[in-house]
C-alpha cells in the first residue's frame, strides 16, 4: 500500500518537529492540516519535512481530517495513518498499524490496557462513549475516543460523515462498521503531557449526545 501520515494541528508549534522527526522513519510522506493556527504551527509543520494544507479559519479536528483524506486518497494514497499532533501517540508504534491494514479497512488505537496513566474522568467517559458508540456500529471498538487511527482509502471514500468536531472520529466507526467495512484494534500507549486538552466538556458533551440520537434515529 502507499501509505502517508496525515496530522491535522491547531496552536502545535511546541510539540509538532518531534511528532514529525517520529514519524519519518516509519511513513516518508506527512500530511499536517493546520487548523488556521496563530502560531508558527504551518512554518514549524514544513521546516520539519510535512507537506502543509491551511485552513484559513479553525474549522474543528473532524474538518480539518476530512480535508487531509480527501487530499491524500485524491492523490493517489491507499491509506493514511492519523495521529495527533501533541505528542499523545507514540510514532514508533505505527507498525501495528500497518500489520493491522493487511486484514482491515479501519484500525483504531486502543489505550484500554494501559489505563494507570488516564484520568479517572476520562477513562469512564472513553468506556461509556466506547459502548454506546460500539452498539451503534454493530462491532466491538474498546477505545472509540482513541484519534491514533489507520483509514484505507475504499472505506473512507464509502461513507458520509457529517460531524467535523471530536465527534468525528466516532462517527466515522459508526458509518464504517455499519458499512460492513473491516474494523480492527491495536494496542498503544497511554500518554499525558503538558498538553492543553481543547475539547469544551459541555459544547462537546452536547455535540457527541446529538450525534448518537440522529445516528440511532438513521439504522
Amino acid at each position: 500500500m502507499k501509505i502517508a501520515a496525515l496530522i491535522p494541528a491547531y496552536r502545535e508549534e511546541k510539540h509538532l518537529a518531534g511528532v514529525i522527526a517520529g514519524t519519518l522513519p516509519y511513513i516518508a510522506d506527512i500530511l499536517v492540516v493546520d487548523d488556521g493556527s496563530p502560531d508558527r504551527t504551518r512554518e514549524i509543520a514544513a521546516a520539519a519535512g510535512a507537506t502543509v494544507l491551511v485552513n484559513e479559519h479553525n474549522l474543528g479536528k473532524g474538518a480539518s481530517l476530512a480535508r487531509g483524506l480527501d487530499h491524500l486518497f485524491a492523490t493517489g494514497y491507499d491509506a493514511a495513518v492519523c495521529l495527533d499532533a501533541d505528542g499523545q501517540h507514540l510514532p514508533a508504534e505505527i507498525p501495528r498499524f500497518l500489520a493491522a491494514a493487511e486484514s482491515a479497512d479501519l484500525v483504531v488505537g486502543n489505550r484500554m490496557a494501559d489505563v494507570e496513566k488516564m484520568p479517572f474522568a476520562r477513562l469512564w467517559t472513553n468506556r461509556f462513549t466506547s459502548w454506546i458508540l460500539s452498539r451503534l456500529a454493530g462491532v466491538a471498538v474498546p477505545d472509540t475516543q482513541c484519534g491514533y487511527r489507520l483509514v484505507r482509502r475504499e472505506a473512507w471514500q464509502g461513507v458520509t460523515i457529517r460531524t467535523r468536531n471530536y465527534d468525528f472520529e466516532g462517527e466515522m466507526i459508526v458509518a464504517m462498521g455499519r458499512k460492513g467495512f473491516r474494523i480492527a484494534s491495536v494496542p498503544v500507549s497511554t500518554i499525558y503531557g503538558d498538553e492543553v486538552s481543547t475539547i469544551n466538556p459541555v459544547r462537546d458533551t452536547v455535540r457527541f449526545f446529538s450525534m448518537v440520537w440522529r445516528l440511532s434515529k438513521n439504522r
